[in-house]
């Protein structure tokens, strides 16, 4: 038999190996930095979304808050309503000495009407003399607070023993605690109807959960506690900051002449319209990016974070129905 040749089968040189290998570490660093970056930019949209959605909500709520300032159904001048014998005062908030001062519709003496009041550009001490219910270390210094008293947009079908409500029967109202009027000083004659009483505080708060976190947020004061009392509703986390200006009727025509970011409660008597700022921010850090930016709202003073949270600044206008109707009708 002739002698076959013999076929020898040989590997990867070391050459070819260290290729491979190049050749795979640089596609797997593709691929990682491929994933690293997607991840990122998920967080990064998913945080500044929240803060938006977080923003419009909080705006929302005061929006319509303000538009309905001074709303007592059928009542439509808040100096014509009386007060129940048996009002459970509770936790008051008013400022010391001030008695009632939650449930009063007019301030004592001026016929003013206390439907809507504020606090301009606000700092702890402040606060606090002006609302008892505050804890004088809660309040984002630097920040508009916003008082609001009013009824519910619709009747109240069934009356609880911790709230709080106005009987009206468009002629004369009583302002009540309970589920009803225990020495009411007028008769409300049939057909009347109950409307929940819902007076509220808007103010930012230093910390969201516990104190020292540092996730400003935006709160308010509400009735809605046993007695009826006050107790504190966050709304909206990563709200740095509310600017209002009034819109003040100098004329009686309905219409706003001068916007003013510290009205007097005389001046108030005329607020037909609102502008509302709100400056929002995430509640995390975006480790590759610094905030140089300059935020202008309202009268408060400029503002350049220099830190790695996004910010936007978010508004919107409102007409103050109630109080336009009065002052035009001239009360």
């Amino acid at each position: 038999m002739k002698n076959m040749p013999k076929k020898f089968q040989t590997g990867f040189s070391v050459v070819e190996l260290m290729i491979a290998m190049l050749l795979s570490m640089a596609l797997s660093g593709a691929i990682i930095s491929v994933f690293v970056n997607n991840s990122y930019s998920f967080k990064q949209d998913e945080n500044v979304g929240r803060m938006q959605d977080d923003a419009r909500y909080a705006l929302r709520e005061i929006a319509f808050d303000l538009s309905m300032a001074g709303h007592y159904a059928d009542l439509h001048i808040p100096d014509t309503v009386s007060y129940d014998g048996g009002l459970s005062i509770g936790q008051d908030c008013g400022p010391a000495g001030q008695v009632n001062w939650m449930y009063q519709a007019t301030e004592a003496g001026t016929g003013n009407s206390l439907s809507l009041m504020a606090i301009d550009n606000a700092d702890s001490a402040t606060a606090a003399a002006a609302h008892s219910c505050f804890d004088g270390a809660e309040v984002l210094d630097g920040t508009d607070i916003v008082s609001i008293k009013r009824v519910a947009g619709a009747e109240a079908d069934v009356l609880s023993a911790n709230g709080a409500y106005l009987r009206t029967n468009g002629t004369v109202g009583v302002l009540f605690s309970g589920a009803a009027p225990t020495a009411p000083p007028v008769a409300v004659d049939l057909p009347r109807a109950d409307w929940a009483f819902r007076p509220s505080i808007y103010y930012v708060r230093r910390f969201a959960n516990t104190p020292g976190d540092n996730i400003p947020t935006l709160c308010r004061k509400a009735l809605a506690a046993a007695g009826p009392g006050m107790t504190t509703e966050c709304i909206a986390t990563g709200i740095e900051n509310l600017q209002i200006e009034y819109g003040i009727d100098t004329t009686e025509d309905g219409h706003p002449n001068v916007y003013l970011t510290n009205p007097s409660l005389a001046q108030m008597q005329a607020a037909v319209a609102a502008r509302i700022f709100i400056v929002a921010r995430t509640t995390e850090i975006d480790t590759r990016y610094t905030n140089m930016k300059t935020y202008s709202v309202s009268n408060a003073p400029d503002l350049v974070p220099g830190d790695s949270f996004h910010r936007r600044v978010f508004s919107t206008s409102v007409s103050i129905q109630n109080i336009r109707t009065m002052n035009m009708m001239g009360f």
